[in-house]
């Protein structure tokens, strides 16, 4: 079987990504009410009640949001780092013990014959990481919520088949953009969240030979749009001489719309 995923939500309002290979299937993050997510299983035909288990990025509410709702009503495992559960807890509500597992930083679990390795990225939470699906040959890599992409971040998701990479917003909308400053400062710092640029330079030094596509995730609903993301990043790309469309291609994702399923 090959691995699947979708991108179920995202965006400023909730992110949510389904991850299956061989029977084991996992949600990365739960950023939308627990209805709400339901709906988004039934539109890719799938359903929370199959899920292995629910994996934690950090504690911010559009990545919890429904995370406590799901695992007490489908009895789901909930992993994530000591230091996320220690700051979520109070957030998301009764979760049974049975259910917390410690998904420490820098590892990998094994579930079936699919590895899910952890890394952290930079973001102003107690303790954030991403992850990256390993089946096989195939590989999945998801990050988004960082201030920039460092070098040790790109060792680790060299040359995936494909990524769930953040480009957040472009610089002169924030900038020009209603929010106050120290929000703004906040977002363009190394603990913020990474512009459509700079997604794009990091992109161009993570593509390796089997890389066929990049979804461009969690764009700012005051501050990007997908026309205009998809746009920058295609244009910063094609001045490194990179052509999307040859080398890889670009999708878009969505706050309500998940994409489809797509098999690895």
């Amino acid at each position: 079987m090959s691995l699947h995923f979708s991108v179920l939500a995202s965006g400023s309002t909730g992110n949510a990504v389904f991850v299956e290979a061989d029977g084991q299937s996992f949600l990365v993050d739960a950023g939308l009410s627990g209805k709400q997510m339901e709906g988004l299983f039934q539109q890719i035909g799938k359903s929370v009640s199959d899920l292995s288990g629910i994996l934690v990025t950090h504690e911010h509410s559009d990545h919890i949001k429904g995370i406590g709702v799901l695992a007490r009503k489908y009895k789901l495992p909930v992993y994530a780092n000591q230091k996320t559960w220690n700051a979520m807890d109070r957030l998301i509500g009764e979760v049974a013990v049975d259910q917390k597992f410690t998904f420490d930083m820098e590892t990998v679990k094994t579930f079936g014959s699919l590895d899910i390795e952890s890394f952290g990225v930079s973001h102003d939470a107690v303790e954030p990481m991403f992850y990256t699906f390993h089946h096989g040959d195939k590989k999945l890599v998801v990050i988004t919520d960082t201030g920039y992409v460092s070098d040790r971040m790109k060792g680790t998701i060299e040359n995936a088949d494909y990524y769930v990479f953040e480009s957040n917003h472009d610089v002169q909308m924030l900038r020009m953009g209603r929010y106050p400053w120290n929000i703004k400062r906040r977002i363009l710092s190394d603990v913020g969240h990474v512009s459509n640029e700079d997604a794009a330079i990091a992109m161009g030094e993570v593509a390796g030979d089997r890389t066929k596509g990049f979804y461009l995730a969690h764009l700012s609903t005051d501050n990007n749009m997908k026309d205009l993301a998809r746009m920058s990043v295609s244009q910063t790309l094609q001045d490194r001489g990179i052509i999307v469309g040859e080398q890889f291609s670009l999708y878009d994702t969505d706050p309500k719309i998940p994409t489809p399923l797509v098999a690895i």
